[in-house]
């Protein structure tokens, strides 16, 4: 059954939203009840929806849920009823029309030479293409997936080893995937050649996990290994790992947004932390936009960071200027006018006592439609602020991205139709400020963008996209994609 999402208009289609976040464990006989945990440190990757697939050494156990990690993986039926000593997960965010059941991951199926389970990060920028293809010869799709694709190409191929079927497969792909897949004997983690989205190599005293952020190893007490390698594919089993490297290299092109917003700040990622990236951005951004003010507040949570930075930087004093309601969740309430208006102040509230009078500096991660942000700015006036001023900790958003994220149609990004000076009267604020590319990579540790080979990919702020988008190649409209998002 569809899930209704009854968010108030233009509050949650107004930020990014990673499509998942993937944990598998080999190894350990609490498997499932690890993974739950690990999902629990993955939630901020997707709230819509999660699954489980666990093997016993007989069968594979398959639990896929809508909704949240502690709405159902921490009944005790349902982890008794994923028996085994390995299991992989995944938490995901569904964009529209992918919110049904059937496309909860991780994908299962009986192959011919037994069961396959898979969960996806990322994603699959010609998998229309494949699908058509597939289809053709027979192939019957279950789900409006792109990772189902995966599952296709497995049981077609005609190599005689899986690993041999698992490296045809994955060859075929084009686009971001961090992949973590299952079968009886071994446990698969996979990273596209360019590195796009992130995947982690972890052990918990012997038992080797596979994870999108370290911040899920932490909350299990497992040891950090490293940073799966772009292009590297890792096969565990009981005799131990091993890793291959199928694809022909490249240079790597990490996802740049992850450091600005998706990933947890307590996660370290390819050698970063990512809270002293977020600071850093913050002082860039204070360096780059000067404005003259009595104080910086965050737009909590996920310019927390940035502001502090900020702040630091520009010798104004930081403060909780508006307070979030982490508790809010989806409202019930019919969205009237009335209700729409107001409906802002569900999720955040402006800390009167600490703004009025003041010379307010708001710092926030990005800006996508602007809704949002009008409103958080009409908030503070309203609560006594005597100037607003916005400076974003991220470039302006002028692209789509096709790699795992969902975002609106380039046409409804605001910055993709607007200058600055119009984004500024749009959102109702006395100076916008946005942070370089440059800046952003300086933050991030590079001296500058490399304009040849940018060492991120920054497709979103640049719309140079970094492999090429066999499904939407001379398409008008560029969300034909976005619909098929990871887990779509």
């Amino acid at each position: 059954m569809a899930q209704v999402d009854h968010t108030l208009p233009g509050e949650a289609d107004d930020h990014f939203h990673d499509e998942c976040g993937v944990f598998g464990i080999f190894g350990r006989q609490d498997a499932a009840a690890i993974v739950t945990l690990g999902l629990h440190a993955l939630q901020h990757r997707g709230q819509e929806a999660a699954g489980i697939v666990s093997y016993d050494g007989s069968q594979f156990h398959v639990e896929r849920h809508v909704g949240l990690i502690g709405d159902t993986f921490t009944k005790p039926r349902v982890i008794e009823s994923l028996k085994g000593n390995r299991a992989i997960g995944h938490t995901r965010y569904a964009t529209t029309g992918g919110s049904g059941l059937r496309n909860v991951q991780p994908l299962f199926a009986e192959l011919a030479d037994g069961g396959f389970a898979i969960a996806h990060n990322g994603n699959i920028t010609n998998a229309m293409t494949v699908q058509r293809a597939l289809q053709k010869q027979g192939a019957i799709f279950s789900s409006t997936s792109d990772t189902e694709t995966i599952l296709h190409l497995v049981a077609t191929s005609r190599e005689k080893d899986f690993n041999a079927r698992f490296i045809e497969a994955v060859r075929q792909l084009e686009g971001a995937f961090s992949l973590v897949a299952l079968t009886s004997k071994k446990m698969i983690g996979c990273r596209d050649p360019l590195g796009i989205r992130p995947l982690v190599l972890g052990d918990l005293d012997g038992s080797y996990i596979l994870a999108s952020e370290t911040c899920a190893l932490d909350i299990i007490g497992a040891r950090f290994v490293r940073d799966v390698k772009p292009g590297e594919m890792l096969i565990v089993t009981s005799k131990g790992i091993e890793s291959v490297f199928p694809f022909e290299p490249v240079k790597p092109r990490f996802c740049i947004f992850e450091y600005v917003y998706f990933a947890r700040p307590d996660s370290t990622i390819e050698g970063r932390n990512v809270y002293e990236v977020r600071k850093r951005i913050g002082m860039e951004l204070a360096n780059e936009k000067p404005v003259e003010a009595d104080l910086v507040v965050p737009v909590p949570d996920s310019g927390t960071p940035a502001a502090i930075g900020f702040a630091q930087q520009a010798g104004l004093p930081f403060e909780l200027g508006i307070i979030r309601n982490h508790y809010v969740g989806r409202t019930f309430i019919q969205p009237t006018d009335s209700i729409r208006h107001m409906g802002v102040k569900l999720k955040h509230n402006a800390n009167r006592r600490m703004i009025e009078g003041k010379r307010v500096v708001l710092v926030d991660d990005s800006i996508v439609r602007g809704t949002t942000s009008q409103k958080i700015v009409q908030m503070v006036r309203e609560a006594g602020a005597r100037e607003v001023h916005m400076r974003i900790a991220s470039p302006p958003t002028r692209a789509s991205c096709f790699y795992g994220v969902d975002t609106p149609e380039t046409a409804k990004l605001l910055a993709s139709r607007m200058s600055i000076e119009e984004m500024a009267d749009f959102i109702r604020v006395d100076s916008l400020g946005f942070l370089s590319l440059d800046g952003l990579y300086r933050a991030v540790g590079e001296a500058r963008r490399d304009l040849e080979q940018p060492q991120f990919c920054d497709a979103c702020f640049s719309g140079e996209y970094p492999t090429r988008l066999a499904d939407v190649e001379g398409a008008d409209n560029v969300r034909t994609l976005s619909l098929l998002a990871s887990g779509q």
